[in-house]
Parts: C-alpha cells; sequence; structure tokens
C-alpha cells in the first residue's frame, strides 16, 4: 500500500487507536483528531490528590486481539503494558446478601452454585460447552471481525446462527440451562457490560463467558489508561501524527467522496476517513444533509441507543477489604429493572450497581491505605428527558447511604477524601455521545450484524466507522474486533484500485 495516502481518524478512542495503528502498520499515513486533550475517548482518566481512576472499561478480555495490533507493528504487548489476571473475575453479591465469586476454574464454580441449585451445577459444563460454540464462531472463526455488509454474509451466518441458538434472547438461552435466579443472573448479565438488554440482546453475546474461561479477565498495571498510553506509544513510534483539542466540525465530501475534515476553521485532506465518533453524531453532526441518502435525519431518529451510566468516584481514607477488584451489588428486581433503564427510561428507586476497587490488586491507583472506588448504575439514556443536574447529587446519595448502611461499607462516608460524579449529561457533553450513551447503537437483533451500523458507510465513498455502535458491537474486545472488520474493508477497497 501506497504511503502516499493519507487517513484522518476522527477520535483517539480504543477503537481510534485500533484502526490507526493498523493502518500505519500497512504503509498509510494516519493523522489521529481528538477533541479532548488527551487521547483515550471513553477510555479517559480521572487524577486527583494521588488517586486514579479510569473513567471507562476496567477489564481487559481476549488480549489475544491487542497482540495483534502490536505484532502487526513486529512489537509485544507484554513489553508496553503490565497485563495482572484477576481470581475470581467478580464477586457477585444478590440482594439476600448471598454471593458467587465468579470464576473461570468449573470446579469452583460447581461448588458455589451447588449450594443453592444441585441441577444447575451440573448444567454448568452443558452451558460452557454451548458458550464455547460460539465463541468459536465468533473468535475462532472469525465472524466479529469480518464485515457483515451485504446478505451474502448474513446468510452464510443463519445456518450456524440457528444452530448454536445464537439469536435467542441471552437471558432465554441461560435459563436453557439454569433455574436458580442467581445462576440465570450470572451467566446472562453480559449483554450489560456492552450497553445491551440481556432480556432481548442476542445470545451471540453468551460466548463472553467462554471468552472470559480462556483468556481471563484481566487488569492493566496503572489503571486501564496504561494501555491507552501503549496504544498512543505504538501509534507515535510508527510514525503516526496525533493532536489533540481538535473537535472535528465537519466530514468534507466531493462528487459523493470524503476527501478530508474540516477542524478549527482549518482543511485537513485525506484520502480516506475513518470516524471513531458516535455513530449518530458523525452521521448528523459531520455530514451534510445533502450525502445522507440512507441516514437521514428521520432515519437516524429510528435507532435505539443503549442505556447510559452514572457514575461515582470515591478517593477513600480506608480500605474496604469485602470489596474484590471487581464486585457487583444487585437489586432484588432483575427484568423490572432493566424494563425501567431501557423501556420506561425512567430512574427507579433501587438500582444495580458495579463497583471497581483496582486498589486490590494494585496499590498504585491510591495513597497508602486508601481506596480508589468507581461505582457504577446503570441508567436511562437521556432519550428519557431526565435532568441530571437536579437529578445527581439526590441519586449519589441513595446509593452511598445503600453502600453504608444496608451493605456494610462501614462510615464510608466520613472515609470520603474525593468525590466527583459524572452523569449521562456528561457522556454528552465530553464525548459527543448521542443520548448520553456510553455504548451507542443497543445490540439487539435487529441492530446486529448485518443490520448494525456497517463498518464503511452506505453513504459516502472513502467514508469508514469503527467503534462501539459499528460492527460486531461494544465493550473493549467489540471496539479492537470493529477496527480489525474495517480494516478488512479498507484492505479490499485499496487492492482494487
Amino acid at each position: 500500500m501506497s504511503k502516499a495516502k493519507k487517513v484522518i481518524v476522527i477520535g483517539a478512542g480504543f477503537g481510534g487507536l485500533a484502526i490507526a495503528n493498523r493502518l500505519q502498520a500497512q504503509g498509510l499515513q494516519v493523522t489521529l483528531l481528538e477533541k479532548n486533550a488527551r487521547v483515550g475517548g471513553h477510555g479517559y482518566p480521572l487524577e486527583i490528590d494521588g488517586y486514579h481512576f479510569d473513567m471507562g472499561p476496567s477489564l481487559i478480555t481476549a488480549p489475544e486481539l491487542l497482540e495483534e495490533i502490536f505484532a502487526m507493528a513486529g512489537k509485544r504487548l507484554a513489553d508496553y503494558v503490565q497485563i495482572i489476571p484477576l481470581d475470581p473475575y467478580y464477586r457477585i453479591y444478590f440482594h439476600d446478601r448471598t454471593f458467587i465469586d465468579y470464576t473461570g476454574d468449573s470446579e469452583r464454580m460447581r461448588s458455589q452454585m451447588a449450594q443453592f441449585n444441585a441441577r444447575d451445577a451440573r448444567r454448568y459444563e452443558a452451558f460452557m460447552r454451548a458458550s464455547a460454540k460460539l465463541y468459536e464462531a465468533v473468535i475462532v472463526q472469525g465472524l466479529g471481525a469480518r464485515p457483515f455488509m451485504d446478505w451474502t454474509s448474513m446468510f452464510s451466518f443463519m445456518p450456524a446462527a440457528l444452530r448454536l441458538n445464537a439469536l435467542l434472547p441471552s437471558y432465554y438461552f441461560a435459563s436453557l440451562y439454569f433455574k436458580d435466579f442467581r445462576h440465570r443472573f450470572i451467566f446472562s448479565f453480559h449483554p450489560l457490560f456492552i450497553g445491551g438488554n440481556p432480556f432481548r440482546a442476542p445470545a451471540v453475546y453468551q460466548m463472553i463467558p467462554y471468552l472470559e474461561k480462556v483468556g481471563g479477565v484481566l487488569y492493566s498495571k496503572g489503571g486501564m489508561y496504561s494501555l491507552v498510553r501503549a496504544l498512543e506509544k505504538l501509534f507515535l513510534e510508527q510514525g503516526g501524527v496525533i493532536h489533540t483539542q481538535k473537535p472535528v466540525e465537519e466530514i468534507l465530501i466531493r462528487n459523493g467522496r470524503a476527501v478530508g475534515v474540516r477542524s478549527a476553521g482549518q482543511e485537513w485532506p485525506a484520502d480516506l476517513v475513518v470516524s471513531d465518533a458516535d455513530f449518530i453524531h458523525t452521521h448528523r453532526d459531520l455530514i451534510k444533509p445533502q450525502y445522507r441518502k440512507k441516514w437521514s435525519d428521520r432515519r437516524l431518529g429510528r435507532v435505539d441507543y443503549s442505556m447510559s451510566a452514572f457514575l461515582i468516584y470515591l478517593g477513600l481514607k480506608k480500605r474496604y477489604p469485602q470489596l474484590l477488584h471487581h464486585t457487583l451489588i444487585l437489586a432484588q428486581r432483575y427484568r423490572g429493572l432493566i424494563r425501567d433503564i431501557f423501556d420506561r427510561k425512567v430512574v427507579p428507586e433501587d438500582f444495580s450497581l458495579y463497583l471497581h476497587t483496582p486498589t486490590r490488586s494494585d496499590d498504585s491507583m491510591a495513597p497508602p491505605g486508601c481506596e480508589s472506588l468507581y461505582i457504577l448504575a446503570p441508567v436511562a439514556n437521556l432519550a428519557g428527558g431526565q435532568n441530571w443536574q437536579e437529578l445527581a447529587e439526590p441519586f449519589a446519595q441513595r446509593i452511598l447511604d445503600h453502600l453504608e448502611h444496608r451493605f456494610g461499607l462501614e462510615h464510608l462516608q466520613a472515609h470520603i477524601a474525593i468525590k466527583k460524579l459524572f452523569t449521562p449529561e456528561d457522556f454528552q457533553r465530553k464525548q459527543n455521545a448521542v443520548y448520553g450513551s456510553a455504548w451507542g447503537v443497543e445490540p439487539k437483533l435487529t441492530q446486529t450484524a448485518i443490520f448494525r451500523p456497517h463498518n464503511r458507510s452506505e453513504d459516502v465513498q472513502g467514508l469508514y466507522l469503527v467503534g462501539a455502535s459499528t460492527h460486531p458491537g461494544a465493550g473493549l474486545p467489540g471496539v479492537i474486533l470493529t477496527a480489525a472488520a474495517t480494516d478488512a474493508v479498507i484492505r479490499q477497497e485499496l487492492q482494487k484500485n
């Protein structure tokens, strides 16, 4: 591929950094334009008085997908970051105060499950075999990295999808194997990690339990931003160029083809443009309407977006050993709470929480003897019309009261040194996330594979997409796979020319 080919990548999140590295390794000249002061996108860092927080992804799975990016440049991921395996992966507390330490160790899982339902424990291996078959299709056979842009590719996938029950709702898939409410949750919640509703996200995402089992759940020492810095360093070492604080205002189009972008009144010419920005934002705000025959404003308005998240970042002057690196604390309601978040789009009285406590594995994330704690509550996106300037403090107080007085983090609020809130409105303002959604286009059946936004623009030649809203979807492995799929399309089209 000719070095004369110039590429502009909009947005330096994980998807933008991944595609930029892949294209730079192939000899294209890539320039990254990022609106914020630092690269990272949703993986932005927060650092206050010695407390360090990851503001987005908090774990690594499928590390081989990252290793491939470094290998393309003749490098090793291990030379850039220290990856730490976690065991257990998560501690999951249920409303009745029972808990399960979710791990890849089959014997430990069966032993814990048998306390609640012996038949479920015996069905664990059958579920994992089914998950393994989905993993084989998506990861090993490469469906996740293969573009779905025509019906031929879709029809070729359908027989396997039907045979593997991949199109069933994720929760229903888990219910085929398990009866106890605990087991049905722990083997159906993974779509929530990618912004999906477990009651309608297709069971193809049920490959994640096996993906975790074979590759582990991992942590990058120094926080996930150390991985962002590694990808940034790799890109610069290859000769790539990064400009921060350069929000893109328009994708320039001539004769139906992207020829560059405009940022801060300056034109940046390019042979190819790749957008890692939010899908609707890219089309509605960066491409003039006359160039959008398929993705008109009306069509964009019919796209269903994922939930959002409400986050509390706490720097604590005390440590709480009952919190593992990853802890889930669940409300009694599952289906009803999910319906409130995804369909009714209201802020209910109850909530389920995900707590990230990296100081359990990495002392560098907080001052000595202190705790760095990130609390995430799934909430409705801004299509529900909530005013988070009014809701934020009361909602945070309810969560903190619950953790201190009902869950048992004694004197939690008295030990707060740092507190920062991040709401759906912050996602919208700081990251151009439409509706404040942290995961973009919702991963439901009618927005999966060929029905999901394609890796190549359907309206503008020379424009490509990566990131959570593109095939195959959100989550760190999914976003890295979007870059692989988009790379495959670009390679094919450059080889034709």
